[in-house]
């Protein structure tokens, strides 16, 4: 994806890291955890996610609109038929595209997530990992999330409850039950998205691990720098299992 190459790259392998010192490590990890934190969660990708969901929504009105005469009626007038052959060309054309763009930045956010991830766990920071959390936007994203999946819940029950003959009917309800398939699949994904980035952030900027504490996959941490050494301790001496008492001299 064209809009990959504008994310920070991902850490050099240990091999060819070459900071002069740990605070320009740290400092390059501060700045590609705020960038890629804003492009997970910032309010230029909640407008995209917003726009999407617009998108979509318009695309399946135009699609149901354009399909309502069909249901239950015949239709045999050209001009109505070509508005119908209209309007769901005109709905498909935005429907589909939504449809990409969203996938698509689902798929570009978990690459987002893995670079963040490989930042995240180059070192320890107390300043850059309490950003990372963003509780008020991961806060932000869970009630936006939660008010979709409650609207479409809503419509999916109200709508066909209340549809007669006289306000829609069929048509009502097609266009009601897709509208809500919309809203709760967007929650949805709104939802796991605000909860996986705040579990993740807790769980790889643990209070657990100081700075500079941080140490490979599977190893144990060494002694702090002022750690005073330990007594070295002879090992008792060893004898046959086989000898008795020690002779008197």
């Amino acid at each position: 994806m064209s809009s990959l190459r504008y994310l920070p790259p991902p850490p050099p392998p240990v091999e060819l890291q070459s900071w002069p010192d740990r605070a320009a490590r740290l400092a390059d990890r501060a700045r590609a955890l705020e960038e890629l934190r804003r492009r997970l969660l910032g309010a230029g990708r909640l407008t995209l996610f917003l726009v999407w969901f617009l998108l979509l929504q318009i695309g399946w009105g135009t699609i149901a609109a354009g399909l309502a005469p069909f249901i239950g009626h015949e239709l045999t007038d050209p001009i109505s038929l070509t508005l119908v052959v209209f309007l769901t060309a005109v709905g498909i054309g935005i429907f589909v595209p939504a449809v990409w763009l969203t996938v698509r930045s689902l798929l570009r956010d978990r690459t987002v997530r893995e670079r963040l991830v490989a930042w995240a766990v180059l070192d320890r920071d107390a300043a850059a990992d309490a950003r990372l959390r963003a509780p008020g936007l991961s806060v932000c994203w869970l009630l936006l999330s939660f008010a979709l999946c409650a609207t479409g819940l809503w419509i999916a029950y109200a709508v066909p409850f209340n549809a007669t003959r006289d306000n829609g009917g069929y048509p009502l309800v097609v266009y009601a039950m897709g509208a809500a398939m919309i809203l709760w699949v967007t929650g949805l994904t709104g939802l796991a998205k605000a909860v996986g980035h705040y579990r993740m952030a807790i769980r790889l900027t643990g209070t657990g691990a100081g700075p500079g504490s941080h140490q490979g996959p599977g190893s144990r941490p060494g002694p702090g720098p002022d750690a005073a050494p330990s007594p070295v301790t002879a090992p008792p001496a060893v004898r046959s299992a086989s000898s008795g008492l020690p002779r008197p001299e």
